[in-house]
């Protein structure tokens, strides 16, 4: 049976688009009050409108989360806020792909400035509020829900730093899940495979073509798919820990 979420706060890093808008927007019809984090402020603002048009509750947090500051700031803000925070969706990620040889390190920094910085800043500033919510709160649990990839399992050519962002997310959530687990805080992975989001578009246009070669076969999975997935993880009963989800397209082999 399935736990609604009333009462609690989620906070959900880039929330304003893809599977972060999807999932902060899963949480708040479950009853969660949700703090909405990104860069694009505007984009934040028409989720929190739609969350607010079905009677949910929802607060715009403009932040970059790979510059520490701003990622303490965002959770500060949401506690400050909100009241409380019973979850957090780490879900902001770059992915920047392409051959080592000649590529350009700047992407190489962003995807782990983001992707693992960013993640362990917000899980750091979070926990301590988690912990508390899992003490006090009115599920008497807590959530971490770490978004990583596919990539994060299998390594490909073209896609090594990518690969060992996402693998560094799951060394990362399971030596954590054994640290927090015995005090009801649940860590987990969600990793999903080929998606329609705009992960994909801020790559170098030769290498968005051969991604789109790669899928033009294969019917990818929606932002919606995985938000369900996250919602499913975060709405099991106390005593039920989901630790990790590997999700993809039926027709994606690997």
């Amino acid at each position: 049976m399935a736990d609604r979420l009333d009462g609690t706060v989620a906070l959900v890093t880039g929330a304003s688009s893809g599977i972060g808008s999807a999932a902060a927007l899963a949480l708040a019809a479950q009853g969660a009050s949700v703090a909405l984090v990104a860069r694009r402020a505007d984009r934040l603002r028409e989720v929190a409108e739609r969350i607010t048009a079905e009677g949910g509750r929802a607060v715009v947090v403009e932040a970059d989360i790979a510059d520490e500051t701003q990622a303490r700031a965002a959770v500060q803000r949401t506690v400050d806020q909100l009241g409380r925070l019973d979850t957090l969706v780490n879900n902001a990620g770059v992915m920047l792909l392409g051959p080592v040889a000649d590529a350009p390190v700047q992407e190489w920094q962003r995807m782990v400035s983001v992707n693992v910085m960013g993640l362990l800043y917000c899980a750091h500033a979070a926990l301590p509020h988690l912990l508390a919510a899992a003490s006090d709160g009115p599920r008497r649990v807590a959530d971490l829900v770490n978004i990583s990839s596919v990539a994060g399992r299998v390594a490909r050519n073209g896609s090594g730093v990518y690969n060992a962002t996402k693998h560094a997310v799951g060394a990362f959530s399971e030596a954590l899940r054994q640290e927090v687990t015995g005090r009801f805080v649940r860590v987990s992975l969600v990793e999903p495979g080929g998606t329609a989001t705009e992960l994909a578009e801020h790559n170098r246009p030769e290498i968005l073509e051969s991604i789109r070669e790669r899928f033009a076969s294969v019917q990818r999975l929606e932002a919606a798919d995985i938000a369900d997935n996250i919602a499913y993880i975060v709405t099991r009963p106390r005593h039920v820990a989901i630790n990790e989800i590997l999700v993809r397209p039926t027709e994606q082999v690997a």
